[in-house]
Formats: C-alpha cells, sequence, structure tokens
C-alpha cells in the first residue's frame, strides 16, 4: 500500500478529498479519494505512480485549508479478536523495512463509537511495550522523531503507517488541546486561541501579538474575541450592537462602540482587526477588502460562514475575490485559512498586508 490517510473535520471529508485533488493537480500529480462519511477521515490514493511521500513533499500541511493532519499508509491489517498486538507485530515483521520509531499513536474517528476509544486507549500501553521489546521503539535519540502511526476505522482494521516530525501536524490529529479558562465571557474565546496557534509561528505570536498593541474587534459581544486581545496587552475597540462583559469592561482597555460592524471604520488605522460576525461570506472578504485597501490595519483575522452546497467552491470564489481586489487596488496581501477544531460550517481566515 501507498495512500495518505487525511484527517479534517467531520462531514467536511468531500471538501478536503477535492483540496488535496487540486493542489496535487497544480503540481502536475494525479489521484483519487475515498471519504468516510462523518468519520473525519479521507482515504487518498496516488494514481500517477507517485507516492504518498511525493505528494507530501509536494504540497505542504500548513498550507491546506481543510485538511487538518496526514499520514503515509503502508500496511492494512486484519486484526484478530484475540492477540491484536501480536498481529500487528507479525505484520510489521513480514513487511520489512524500517519500522523503528520513537513512539507510537492510535487514532480512531471522531465519529467513533465509546467503545473503540476506550478500547485505543487502553490498547496503547500494552501495545507499546511489545514494540518496545522486539525493538521497534526506540528512544527519542535513537529514532528521532518518526512516529509509528495505527488508524482503526473499526475493531476490525488497523492502518499504519511511519509520520515524521517535519510532515505532519504539530498537533495530533491537527486539533490543538485548549481549555476554556473560568473568566472567559463566551467559548468562542477558543476560535481565536486555536486560530492563532495553528496560522501563527511561535515568533509571529511573540510578535504580531505583542504587549500595547492596538485592535478593532467586529461583532465582538459578549467579548469572547475581545477578551484574548486583552490578554495579550492589546487596548481594543470593541464594535457590536450587544453588551459587553462587565468585568471585561471594567479592565479598561475596552472601548465599546454600539455600530454596525459592516458599517464602522476607525479614524486611525491598528494593528489588529478580527471579525467573527455570522454573515454571507462575501460580503466579509468585501468588508476586509476595504479595510486592506485602506491601510486600516496590518492583520485581520475572519471567519467565513459556508454554505451547505459547494463549500469547498465558496471558498475559492472568496480568496480569489481578494486576490483579485489587491492586485487591481495595488495592495499586497498574504492569505492562510483553516478549518479549526472550534469552528463549525466556517472556516478562519489569516490576512497579512505588506
Amino acid at each position: 500500500m501507498d495512500e495518505l490517510l487525511l484527517f479534517c473535520r467531520p462531514g467536511f471529508e468531500v471538501e478536503a478529498g477535492q483540496e488535496m485533488t487540486d493542489a496535487l493537480a497544480e503540481k502536475g500529480m494525479a489521484g483519487y479519494f475515498r471519504p468516510d462519511k462523518g468519520s473525519g477521515t479521507v482515504r487518498f490514493m496516488l494514481a500517477d505512480g507517485s507516492g504518498a511521500r511525493d505528494a507530501m513533499s509536494a504540497v505542504r500541511l500548513d498550507t491546506r485549508v481543510f485538511v487538518r493532519d496526514w499520514f503515509p499508509v503502508s500496511l492494512s491489517l486484519d486484526l484478530p479478536e484475540s492477540d491484536r498486538v501480536g498481529a500487528v507485530l507479525e505484520c510489521l515483521r513480514a513487511a520489512g523495512g524500517n519500522w523503528q520509531a520513537g513512539r507510537v499513536e492510535v487514532r480512531v474517528p471522531e465519529s467513533a463509537s465509546t467503545d473503540l476509544s476506550v478500547f485505543a486507549r487502553k490498547w496503547v500501553a500494552p501495545l507499546s511495550q511489545a514494540l518496545r521489546k522486539t525493538g521497534f521503539l526506540g528512544g527519542a535519540d535513537v529514532a528521532g522523531e518518526r512516529r509509528l502511526e495505527l488508524f482503526l476505522p473499526d475493531f476490525e482494521t488497523a492502518l499504519m503507517g511511519i509520520s515524521e516530525a517535519p510532515e505532519r501536524s504539530p498537533f495530533l490529529s491537527g486539533v490543538p488541546r485548549l481549555k476554556l479558562p473560568a473568566d472567559a465571557p463566551s467559548r468562542s474565546a477558543l476560535k481565536l486561541e486555536e486560530a492563532w496557534k495553528v496560522l501563527l509561528s511561535e515568533y509571529e505570536q511573540r510578535e504580531w501579538l505583542s504587549n500595547g498593541r492596538q485592535a478593532v474587534d467586529l461583532g465582538a459581544a459578549p467579548g469572547g474575541w475581545t477578551w484574548q486581545l486583552v490578554r495579550r496587552g492589546m487596548m481594543v475597540t470593541a464594535v457590536d450592537n450587544g453588551p459587553m462583559d462587565e468585568a471585561l469592561m471594567a479592565t479598561g482597555q475596552v472601548t465599546h462602540v454600539q455600530e454596525d460592524g459592516y458599517r464602522w471604520r476607525p479614524a486611525h488605522p491598528v494593528d489588529w482587526m478580527v471579525c467573527d460576525i455570522v454573515d454571507r461570506p462575501r460580503r466579509t472578504v468585501d468588508m476586509v477588502g476595504d479595510w486592506l485597501a485602506a491601510g486600516l490595519c496590518r492583520w485581520s483575522l475572519f471567519n467565513l460562514k459556508l454554505p451547505m452546497k459547494q463549500r469547498y467552491e465558496e471558498w475559492l470564489i472568496c480568496r480569489d475575490l481578494l486576490l483579485e481586489r489587491a492586485s487591481a487596488e495595488g495592495f499586497r496581501v498574504q492569505l492562510s485559512a483553516r478549518q479549526l477544531y472550534h469552528d463549525r460550517e466556517e472556516i478562519t481566515v489569516l490576512a497579512v498586508a505588506y
């Protein structure tokens, strides 16, 4: 076997497969996919003689929108009802090649039953012990950042492969594990925190989110995103007709403007403009384009609510509209986007003016 297992938000398997197909086509490579609807996984086969690692080298993971994580699948194993550990060991011995890794990871679909999820968690310890005794697992000094990946779609099947640290997401299945602080005004605070962790490098987080920057939060109430900006030491203009969290307003870092977020504009440029207003995605893109064309912000992070049908196509239209406007009006912008774990039917976009 030589295929890619893609991880995405459950329900967006087709979009992830379409995105991968188009990205490879741009590199002169071909493939096809089999989505497991509702599982958050897609099996992607290369169709032109290329291998999975060729595809991973040609198409960087951090440039994908709907694909959160991946690993190359080299083996498929039918698991017996008893001695599943022994079956894995025998399969690796028979396959030959270098299967030594620093650790093992066992994953299941997000839609997996409770029984399968519990089994996978409990199975890791005896599987790791057996792999270590037989030499397949070594310390980080022996195997570096190599990880043995096992994906269990059910109790009877295991898909296996080796992933290398530079090619996979730094977060398991592409999802940072975050905890909502008790004083956050709403759960939307996690969405902005995740966006920064996924879309910004550690250096960019330190430099771009530094203390004393000026920010605008459009559609701010009750203040989940404003709260994150305040935590970073920013002075924030929160634009929303609705009420803001009282404790947040008491910080003295927030000015509440009760106006329509799509129509309001600042008197002077700011560092950040963020927007989590639910509306037509092309209307949001037009508004962001206004801000960038006028030089009103350097960084903008916003959500695009995708329609029920042709969600991937709508993202491409919105992306091209903003890039074409930048070209026509003489401003430069770099876009990156991701469907986050804390997103639902939307994607989160980062626009950087430069």
